[in-house]
């Protein structure tokens, strides 16, 4: 079953990737001494909220680099390490996109399609992303699964599991030579 027209399927393909930078790959909502905490975390960077402490909130970004060097030594170090491959491997997808946008004719002339190409790099990072997830030391869709102890709350994968539905889709489209 193809869900994409070939003439359609350059659009798509420029326009998921874009999409995927506006989805927080990975939410997390828990109770942390007191306090709650709130990571919304984007291919490229994360944003930290942390309320309802005693006359505390505080609200930080940080890149998917600097939230990995910030935690280096640490249990969590696998984690963010996954998170900085598919935000690497993105970081491929979106300049490719950027190309294949700006310069269609000479894109659609590579000998792999970039549409399969951005394909392929969207699943590959949503992948990453996923693995990211279940290593964080937090309940992975309220499901402690044992690593790292897990923090009280609930961690949801939402934009990387819409990646990965992008980037199938992307593959799956058929495109006339």
């Amino acid at each position: 079953m193809v869900w994409v027209r070939s003439e359609y399927a350059g659009e798509l393909a420029v326009l998921s990737t874009w999409v995927a930078a506006l989805l927080p790959w990975n939410v997390f909502y828990g109770a942390v001494s007191g306090g709650s905490v709130l990571f919304v975390r984007f291919p490229l960077f994360q944003i930290r909220y942390a309320f309802g402490l005693p006359f505390v909130r505080a609200t930080s970004v940080s890149s998917s680099v600097s939230a990995y060097l910030l935690q280096s030594g640490t249990s969590v170090q696998i984690a963010y390490a996954a998170w900085l491959v598919g935000a690497g491997v993105y970081l491929v997808a979106l300049g490719v996109s950027v190309y294949y946008y700006r310069e269609e004719e000479r894109a659609e002339s590579w000998a792999a399609d970039p549409v399969d190409l951005l394909g392929g790099l969207l699943v590959v990072s949503a992948l990453s992303f996923l693995v990211a997830s279940a290593l964080f030391p937090e309940r992975f869709f309220g499901v402690d699964f044992g690593v790292g102890g897990g923090f009280p709350g609930v961690s949801l994968p939402v934009g990387a599991v819409l990646q990965l539905v992008l980037g199938g889709v992307l593959l799956r489209a058929e495109r006339v030579s």
